[in-house]
């Protein structure tokens, strides 16, 4: 395990890969449509899925067309990725290491991840990748905290968070602007998480990676704290099927020269 891999990243998701599958929500369709016209992905074309995870984003990669490369630094995560996905390449490697060469790829999309190496030296070696007028596109999942017991469930989340990066903090986006890159353009859409309250609830928390790589008795209190949400709130108490609201936040910006 590389040393640049954040504590939590490298520990949290090393332990909960199956929670993450679970426990994921799904992307809104309106993204299949911006991957084609903001970041020009079509056949004939390369992607890199750069911070692949399991592969929960590289599927709406596939479906464009174009020919997919999956990098990611957390064995147990590019595993199920690969078992899952066996038409996409898939590598071992960091953002600061892109096992690829210079001026290879179309596009580099960073889904649920760009905030763990928003650094300059991630965004030199992700231009190194692209070619010329090459695109970055960088895309987020996340639950609509204006949706009073939506913010609660945050609340809980995120007491443990700790030093975790998180998109939320708006930290990642000191790492614009970038030489060589064009301004980032934003693009929001808005949908829903439904299933179990097991999954969509417990299970998506649990695959938060500050929180799969806590002490078992913190992790409990935690579940604990979720089970008394639900049953306080009427929305979720006693229903099979829960819906958790979430909104997308997706960018793009291009190489210059």
């Amino acid at each position: 395990m590389s040393d640049n891999i954040h504590h939590a990243a490298a520990d949290g998701y090393a332990t909960a890969a199956a929670s993450y599958v679970k426990g994921r929500p799904d992307y809104p369709p309106e993204v299949s449509a911006w991957l084609k016209d903001a970041l020009g992905l079509r056949p004939g074309v390369t992607v890199l899925d750069l911070g692949a995870g399991t592969g929960k984003f590289t599927p709406r990669l596939l479906d464009t067309g174009a020919t997919v490369i999956a990098v990611e630094p957390v064995p147990a995560m590019l595993a199920k990725l690969s078992a899952a996905l066996p038409k996409v390449t898939a590598l071992a490697g960091a953002a600061t290491a892109i096992p690829l060469p210079d001026a290879s790829v179309d596009a580099v999309v960073c889904a649920q991840a760009f905030h763990w190496f928003a650094t300059p030296a991630a965004l030199d070696e992700i231009l190194r990748v692209l070619k010329p007028g090459g695109r970055l596109g960088l895309v987020w999942n996340l639950r609509d905290a204006s949706v009073p017991w939506v913010a609660r469930l945050d609340a809980i989340v995120n007491r443990a968070e700790g030093d975790t990066p998180r998109y939320y903090t708006g930290a990642w986006r000191q790492a614009f602007p970038h030489a060589g890159l064009s301004p980032l353009q934003e693009t929001h859409f808005s949908h829903g998480h439904t299933g179990s309250a097991e999954d969509v609830l417990l299970n998506r928390v649990r695959s938060t990676s500050f929180i799969a790589a806590l002490p078992p008795q913190e992790r409990q209190r935690i579940d604990d704290d979720i089970g008394q949400l639900i049953a306080a709130e009427p929305a979720l108490r006693g229903q099979d099927v829960v819906t958790v609201p979430y909104r997308t936040a997706a960018f793009v910006a291009h190489k210059l020269g």
